[in-house]
């Protein structure tokens, strides 16, 4: 394993290549553009008014239908930086909600997404991936595909959530 100093001095490597730095404002600008884009098609949810950065490890912004709003879910639209994918994530607005409705979702055999596995600091109750490999040469196609997913990923939790009451 390398020192923290050997880390240091391959980034700066790295850094003064220029395209880490290039590389990474273009993705944080489609997120912002996506964050954009879910804003003007979805006039009726609630989409975050940021956007989490993060450390290079995952990027996100939260959307929310009233129906999950309600009951205190979100959507969380998630660039996971390692694995190089967009996911949906359903979660709880606290730990108290996410805990509640990760045990529904254990306790009822759904298996229609991934439930994933309760720890502690665990964010997502269920995830989806929306883009495994997304191809970066055409961002409108991504954006259909991203959309597309995340909405239906979002109507089958409130279809399953719809005759459950918590």
């Amino acid at each position: 394993m390398a020192s923290f100093h050997e880390y240091i001095v391959e980034y700066r490597e790295q850094m003064k290549k220029g395209a880490v730095q290039k590389t990474y404002r273009g993705l944080m600008e489609y997120v912002m553009s996506l964050r954009t884009y879910f804003q003007g098609k979805y006039p009726d949810y609630f989409v975050s008014g940021s956007i989490y950065f993060g450390y290079m490890d995952m990027t996100y912004f939260a959307i929310s239908p009233k129906s999950l709003k309600e009951r205190g879910l979100k959507i969380a639209l998630v660039f996971i930086h390692d694995t190089f994918r967009f996911e949906a994530w359903l979660a709880g607005a606290n730990r108290k909600t996410q805990k509640k409705y990760w045990k529904l979702l254990k306790e009822s055999a759904w298996d229609k997404y991934h439930l994933v596995p309760a720890a502690k600091g665990v964010d997502a109750i269920l995830e989806h991936v929306v883009a495994y490999n997304p191809d970066f040469i055409n961002l409108d196609a991504l954006t259909v595909q991203i959309d597309r997913e995340t909405s239906r990923f979002t109507r089958d939790v409130e279809d399953f959530l719809a005759n459950r009451s918590i």
